[in-house]
């Protein structure tokens, strides 16, 4: 199909960081959202591993439509109850026999669904606290044709577009940071009366941020109001500290838990029985959740493709959203020039997945022009298109996190 176009513009505006304003958002591991992107990823990953152990090659799957119903929880202070389990929806499409191969894929599904929620959520049980409803049934007879089809190469199953961006601005790494800090195990062995469900949104004005973080803190260890109240200030304080270094920005303040009201005893309090707000406050879904660079940037270009769960072999949706951060990542790695860079990538459906439509756009350093850098950006694109790079298998082994 001959050699596919990249397109190089210098832009010359205000990168990202010099705006006046900046909003990001984090919905960190215990989020309904996150747990749907996760636990969807991982039965991908699974299922991918199981099709070629079994069949030799991937066969078609897309389980990238996932839904978590929020349970009933009872709460008190120094306990609680499960009245009702969460119930998770695992789809959308995946073959179930090759030939006279068959693949148990509710099975696999179910038990890689299992597998993450006991790994990642400390006081949910998989046996008692979710069940399962797995919604998979085989795809159409055209998309399910493009893993049969000879060719080095597999064609894009969707005409569809991916955005990525580099370097983070120092408040998108403050979010990260914070969020990744509150869930880190040794922060969870420190302060176990934490739940996973942690939320981070930051509002920069010019160099000042301020971040609204809410976590639950788990009833099981909380035996009154005043309690609650006391633990809560710790974990600010604590907090606090660990943002003391701004990482280039002026001054970092911190709200945490602003719904809460004393004197309201358990009503006026942030609790959870199992650290997630999915016990019985809010449901999940695949795609609400962060873009795969773990952020939901709103003065960021994003894509609106959920990658959590598509086919690492034909579907750009989660190829393209991946790569064009790690491209854009290597390119501000590689060439000092650059000061911020965003990549596009275009696929048209049955187009072979290494032949997108590409798009550079690059703020450079001050006094230079686009054509003393736009032959090592192209060599650096066409590089990381070559269908044997090792990003490829790394992206079906799910060595990339998509959420």
């Amino acid at each position: 199909m001959g050699a596919f176009p990249i397109v190089i513009e210098q832009l010359r505006g205000p990168t990202a960081d010099e705006h006046l304003v900046e909003v990001v958002e984090r919905k960190g591991l215990g989020h309904p959202d996150s747990i749907c992107d996760a636990v969807m990823e991982r039965v991908s990953v699974d299922l991918n591993h199981a099709y070629r152990a079994r069949c030799g090659r991937i066969l078609h799957n897309n389980i990238d439509k996932g839904l978590l119903v929020a349970g009933r929880v009872e709460r008190r202070f120094g306990g609680g109850r499960m009245l009702r389990p969460m119930r998770l929806f695992i789809g959308d499409r995946a073959t179930t026999a090759a030939g006279d191969v068959a693949i148990p894929v509710a099975e696999i599904a179910v038990a890689a669904a299992k597998g993450w929620l006991k790994e990642n959520l400390r006081f949910v049980d998989p046996e008692r606290h979710v069940t399962y409803e797995v919604v998979l049934a085989p795809g159409s007879d055209e998309l399910a044709d493009i893993f049969a089809r000879a060719g080095r190469v597999p064609e894009a199953n969707d005409t569809s577009a991916a955005v990525g961006y580099a370097p983070l601005t120092p408040t998108e790494r403050l979010v990260l940071k914070v969020e990744r800090y509150l869930n880190d195990p040794d922060y969870k062995r420190r302060f176990p009366d934490t739940g996973e469900d942690v939320k981070v949104m930051a509002f920069r004005q010019e160099r000042r941020v301020h971040l609204t973080v809410a976590m639950p803190l788990l009833c099981a260890f909380i035996g009154s109001e005043t309690a609650y109240f006391r633990r809560k200030a710790e974990v600010l304080e604590d907090l606090t500290g660990a943002c003391a270094e701004t990482g280039g920005l002026d001054q970092v303040t911190i709200s945490f838990n602003l719904l809460d009201r004393e004197g309201r005893g358990i009503f006026g309090t942030y609790l959870s029985l199992l650290g997630t707000s999915a016990e019985d406050a809010d449901s999940g879904q695949v795609g609400r959740g962060n873009r795969v660079n773990g952020l939901i940037p709103l003065n960021r270009p994003t894509s609106n493709e959920a990658a959590a769960g598509k086919n690492p072999v034909s579907h750009v949706g989660k190829i393209y959203n991946v790569l064009a951060h790690r491209i854009a990542a290597g390119l501000q790695s590689e060439l000092p020039e650059i000061r911020q860079v965003t990549v596009w990538l275009v696929s048209q459906i049955g187009r072979p997945v290494d032949r997108p439509w590409a798009a550079v756009q690059v703020h450079l350093r001050e006094g230079l022009e686009v054509g003393e850098v736009a032959p090592a950006i192209r060599e650096l694109v066409e590089r990381s298109l070559a269908p044997d790079q090792p990003f490829f298998e790394e992206l079906i082994a799910g060595r990339f996190p998509v959420c």
